[in-house]
C-alpha cells in the first residue's frame, strides 16, 4: 500500500466521518436497507457525488461500518485486557478484572453498544454481500482466539473443574455479549447488558477456581 493510500486510511476525511455518524443513527432508527443515500448525504451536509467519492455503493458503507466497527471494539478490548493485566499478575483475577470492567464500560453506555447493534443489522441485511459475510467472520475468529488466549492462560494454571472446550468457552463471551445486546434492545433493557457480563464473570470464576 502506498504511502499516500495509507496516510489516507489512517486519517479518514471529516466528511467520510460524518457520513458513517449520520449512517450510523439512521440505520440504528430504522435499519439499513431503509436508510437512504440522499438522507445521509443530506445529513453530512455533501453532494451525492461526495457520497460516491467514498463509498461506491451501500455495501461498501456497510463494509465500512463493519470495519469501524471492528477497529473501535478492538480498541476496547486491548485496553480493558491490558488493565486487567496490570492490576493482577494472576491470570485468573486479571480475566475476572477485565470482565467486570467490560461490564461497567457497557453499563455506562445509555443506549446500549451502538456500534455492535449497526454491525448486527448491517450484517442481517447484506447477508448477501460475500464482503460483509467475510468481515464479520473474521471478526467473530479474531474475538475467539483473543478470548481463547486469556483462557489458556487460566486454565494453564487453573484447569476447569468441568468438562470444557476453551474455544467453546471464548465463544461464550462473544455469545453473551452480542446475545446481551439484542435482548437489551428488544427490553429496552441497557443494564441488561452489563448483567449477563457479571453472570459470565461468576461461571468463570465458578469453574476455574480451585475446590
Amino acid at each position: 500500500m502506498g504511502t499516500v493510500e495509507s496516510l489516507a486510511k489512517a486519517r479518514p476525511s471529516p466528511a467520510r466521518t460524518r457520513m458513517l455518524d449520520v449512517a450510523l443513527a439512521a440505520i440504528l432508527s430504522k435499519g439499513f436497507d431503509a436508510t437512504t443515500i440522499e438522507e445521509i448525504v443530506a445529513g453530512a451536509e455533501v453532494t451525492r457525488s461526495g457520497f460516491f467519492y467514498h463509498f461506491r455503493d451501500k455495501n461498501q458503507l456497510a463494509r465500512a461500518l463493519l470495519e469501524r466497527y471492528v477497529e473501535e471494539d478492538d480498541r476496547i478490548l486491548d485496553d480493558v485486557f491490558r488493565r486487567g493485566h496490570e492490576l493482577s499478575d494472576d491470570p485468573l483475577q486479571a480475566l475476572l478484572i477485565s470482565l467486570r470492567l467490560f461490564a461497567e464500560l457497557f453499563g455506562d453506555i445509555p443506549n446500549g453498544h451502538p456500534g455492535c447493534m449497526v454491525a448486527t443489522i448491517c450484517y442481517q441485511e447484506r447477508l448477501f454481500d460475500a464482503e460483509v459475510r467475510t468481515l464479520n467472520r473474521e471478526a467473530t475468529l479474531g474475538w475467539r482466539r483473543r478470548f481463547l488466549g486469556e483462557l489458556e492462560g487460566v486454565a494453564r494454571r487453573y484447569p476447569p473443574r468441568d468438562a470444557a472446550d476453551l474455544s467453546d468457552l471464548a465463544d461464550m463471551i462473544s455469545t453473551a455479549v452480542e446475545g446481551g445486546i439484542v435482548m437489551a434492545k428488544a427490553t429496552g433493557d441497557p443494564a441488561l447488558l452489563p448483567r449477563q457480563i457479571l453472570l459470565l464473570r461468576s461461571y468463570f470464576k465458578l469453574l476455574f477456581t480451585p475446590a
